[in-house]
């Protein structure tokens, strides 16, 4: 039983001490699924974010909103994929009195 508490007491110790680091697994300049994603903004200064964004929620036949923007290296910008309502394309109904 001393031997079974031992190795759980060495496994644990060994999943602390390789915690998650930065330079082992790097986050991509850029991330999304079909509800929305993330940019890094070194990434943001190098193409269009609004190109970017616009080309990956029309895969999934949605537009992008911009969500919020960390403007500093290391900070991102994040944007949401919303369905466009119908009709959105069709000019209001105006009347002329």
């Amino acid at each position: 039983m001393r031997i079974i508490a031992a190795a759980g007491l060495l496994a644990l110790g060994m999943m602390v001490s390789q915690s998650a680091r930065a330079d082992i697994l790097p986050v991509p300049p850029f991330k999304g699924n079909d509800t929305g994603g993330i940019i890094a903004y070194s990434m943001a200064t190098q193409v269009d974010a609004r190109q970017v964004a616009a080309d990956h929620c029309a895969r999934y036949g949605k537009v992008a909103k911009f969500l919020a923007v960390q403007g500093y290296e290391g900070g991102y910008i994040s944007f949401a994929c919303r369905w466009v309502p119908y009709g959105a394309a069709e000019k209001p109904i105006r009347t002329l009195y």
